[in-house]
């Protein structure tokens, strides 16, 4: 059976959207069961191949997947907000919510590196690229000073399990 972290190391954000759009497509373009109509009312396609339960099964766990790592690109670019100047307030408006929600979204996710590291003693962030994070993130109503910027590698060394460019 397929989970998220089987999945993690197999596949990139964007191999895992490719694979995820594949199994759903056939997915909505299969033969609807009994009670079921095909999409918006659609006729199914009769040539498309229903998904079997290990397909079902991987588009569930995709899905996770890619939730997960959109989650981690997502702070990543937090950091690069904040390293180029952001308010708080504006990350907030920038995700959809307030500058304090987004601020704590980041100390969790900051508090989550460590916690990798912990559990794997290589891969997340040791107490030296946590103190750099926080400094970096510093109070929902505080702006990032020059040093700050200056002190923050882009991703912390032991923590690239992913780059900015496109594999959040």
């Amino acid at each position: 059976m397929s989970t998220p972290d089987e999945l993690e190391s197999r596949f990139t954000l964007r191999t895992a959207v490719a694979r995820y759009d594949e199994l759903r497509t056939r997915e909505s373009l299969a033969a609807p069961g009994e009670d079921d109509d095909g999409p918006d009312g659609a006729l199914p396609d009769p040539g498309a191949t229903p998904l079997s339960r290990d397909e079902t099964l991987e588009l569930l766990a995709l899905g996770e997947l890619i939730a997960r790592k959109a989650a981690y690109g997502r702070q990543l670019s937090v950091r690069s907000a904040r390293r180029a100047g952001a308010s708080w307030s504006r990350i907030g408006s920038a995700l959809g919510t307030s500058k304090q929600a987004a601020w704590e979204a980041h100390h969790r996710w900051i508090d989550e590196q460590g916690g990798a590291r912990m559990r794997t003693g290589a891969i997340g962030w040791d107490d030296t690229e946590m103190a750099a994070a926080r400094a970096l993130a510093g109070g929902p109503d505080d702006a990032p000073t020059d040093s700050d910027r200056a002190d923050v590698p882009a991703v912390p060394g032991n923590a690239v399990r992913y780059d900015d460019r496109d594999r959040p």
